[in-house]
């Protein structure tokens, strides 16, 4: 008797348990299931349990008992996309400033400026902006352009690559620039004929200006981060790898966590700070570790050179258009060389912007000298990457070298790149085959808000390589295109392989996080022309839903 009541309570106990506890959380089914694991066949259903992935395949049983059914529809799942590269304070910032990224004229330049300045407060600043004189046929604006609408409301915006701004004279005051300046090596103070400063500065010789502009309350960084997020999370990124526009860009990381104890991070992210200051993060590794999954750190990024478009890239050849001048190294190869060996033995992971042929070389250089056979271990990263020879890229692949690149860059570069390096040096420009072809490990991002934030934008890039002005509907240096499977991994698994977290993240396998996006189309079997307009109709981190289309 007493073995028969035993019995009976173990039963009830386990009829409780089973109403309790359901085998799945959520189940996806009726559509594509992309994996993103090379050779992987498409599947159709997926379920989550505990914010993981629990199974991936063709089985409907196993939606049996789910708390939440999700029919895709005939829409496509895959991994939530990734950017290794954001600036996403600024971008975030920059969403509720001037937007002069499109403005194709100097006079739509010039009444944007007019328009937000007139609409300030006493003593606040004109930022951001993201202009691009080539759209207008690369005439550099100066601060003539602007003085008189302006007045005293002091402007500085910057080109979109981040390495050159404008400064109207009421910045340049407060910034003690006259025309008795000079710049260091690193940076360059462009001046008219007369030598006046024009208002234009390039590399370091912005950080008197960045200086004096004052900083942002602590609820107005994280109001950045949070309009950031959501514009991301929109466009179906569940995880950025947030970097530093330069190298005194020490608080970003304080921001983040901020963001973060307030509760206010919805997404991830993985914040790689100035390599010069990585004692910094060397000691915030020893008290805490590397954050969590929501928010990690102990990555540190770098520059070697500038950018094309500000003529600051350094080659070893002379730009075309700018015969005097073959760029310059932000950080001298010593220098370089001593950074890359303390943050190593630190440590540190690296991440370091090279843009040139001689700034790649010599970057590959300094990787080579201070890990030697152990280089693969490291994942060290080269930001951009994008004008390396022949040479550079197969030296990136041997050693495993991960090239962090932006492939919207490529058909918006497109349009002028030519004329700055000719035609020869083109042809190894934003080498996205070439790269995959000698087994490099390509890795893609946005660069936002230097390039819009949208993967789907990123991946129509890297697949048509058609340029922003139309002018090459067949590609442009078209033996570089790759496929868009080629391209999805770029955005998801390789970039989860970049922040060391391929473990639990990048494609979609059992145990791995349930970090997901729902689009409704295959961007796969649609013409790439059309990839942009894909819609993302969900965005999921953790197994739960933190976007959903209207």
């Amino acid at each position: 008797m007493r073995t028969l009541v035993t019995l009976l309570a173990l039963l009830s106990c386990m009829s409780i348990f089973a109403q309790q506890e359901s085998p799945v959380d959520t189940a996806y089914f009726n559509g594509t299931v992309w994996a993103g694991v090379e050779g992987a066949q498409d599947a159709s259903v997926l379920t989550v349990k505990n914010g993981l992935i629990r199974y991936v395949g063709n089985d409907l049983a196993q939606t049996k008992g789910a708390v939440r059914k999700v029919d895709l529809a005939g829409g496509f799942l895959m991994h939530g996309f990734i950017d290794n590269h954001v600036h996403f304070i600024e971008g975030g910032a920059g969403l509720a400033s001037v937007d002069l990224r499109d403005a194709n004229t100097p006079e739509l330049f010039k009444q944007r400026i007019a328009d937000y300045a007139a609409d300030l407060e006493p003593g606040r600043w004109v930022l951001f902006g993201n202009w691009d004189h080539e759209l207008w046929g690369g005439e550099l604006p100066t601060r003539h352009w602007i003085d008189a609408e302006t007045g005293d409301t002091p402007v500085f915006v910057m080109r979109l690559d981040g390495h050159m701004g404008l400064a109207n004279t009421a910045a340049l005051k407060l910034a003690g620039i006259t025309r008795n300046s000079v710049a260091d090596a690193e940076g360059e103070i462009i001046r008219d004929q007369t030598g006046e400063p024009t208002g234009i500065l390039k590399d370091s010789a912005m950080n008197p200006v960045l200086a004096v502009i004052p900083k942002p309350s602590d609820a107005e960084v994280v109001d950045a981060i949070k309009a950031a997020q959501q514009h991301a999370l929109s466009l179906g990124v569940t995880q950025v790898h947030a970097v530093t526009a330069n190298a005194n860009e020490v608080t970003m990381l304080d921001a983040f966590r901020l963001a973060h104890q307030q509760g206010e991070l919805q997404m991830r992210a993985y914040v790689l700070t100035p390599l010069e200051h990585w004692q910094s993060s060397k000691k915030l590794i020893e008290n805490e570790g590397y954050g969590d999954s929501t928010l990690k750190w102990g990555g540190v990024k770098g520059f070697v050179d500038g950018s094309l478009g500000s003529t600051t890239a350094w080659f070893y050849q002379p730009y075309i258009d700018k015969p005097e001048t073959n760029g310059f190294a932000l950080t001298k190869p010593p220098a370089l060389q001593t950074l890359v060996n303390e943050a190593d033995d630190a440590g540190i992971k690296l991440a370091i912007h090279a843009i040139g042929d001689q700034a790649i070389d010599v970057l590959i250089d300094a990787f080579e000298n201070t890990a030697g056979d152990q280089i693969k271990a490291r994942r060290y990263r080269i930001e951009h990457f994008q004008h390396p020879s022949k040479q550079a890229i197969e030296r990136a692949a041997e050693h495993g070298i991960i090239v962090s690149m932006q492939p919207y860059h490529a058909i918006d570069d497109g349009r002028w790149a030519e004329k700055r390096i000719g035609k020869d040096r083109i042809k190894t420009t934003y080498a996205f085959k070439s790269i995959l072809d000698v087994g490099g490990l390509l890795s893609f991002g946005s660069d936002w808000p230097v390039a819009p934030l949208s993967p789907l934008s990123g991946v129509y890039a890297a697949v048509t390589r058609q340029t922003t002005d139309g002018a090459n509907p067949h590609g442009w240096q078209p033996q570089e295109k790759i496929s868009v499977s080629q391209a999805l991994r770029a955005y998801t698994s390789t970039n989860a392989y970049a922040a060391f977290e391929d473990d639990v993240a990048g494609t979609l396998e059992a145990g791995k996080r349930a970090d997901l996006v729902i689009l409704n189309q295959d961007p796969r079997k649609i013409d790439p022309g059309a990839i942009p307009t894909i819609q993302v109709l969900s965005t999921i981190i953790d197994g739960k839903p933190v976007y959903q289309a209207d």
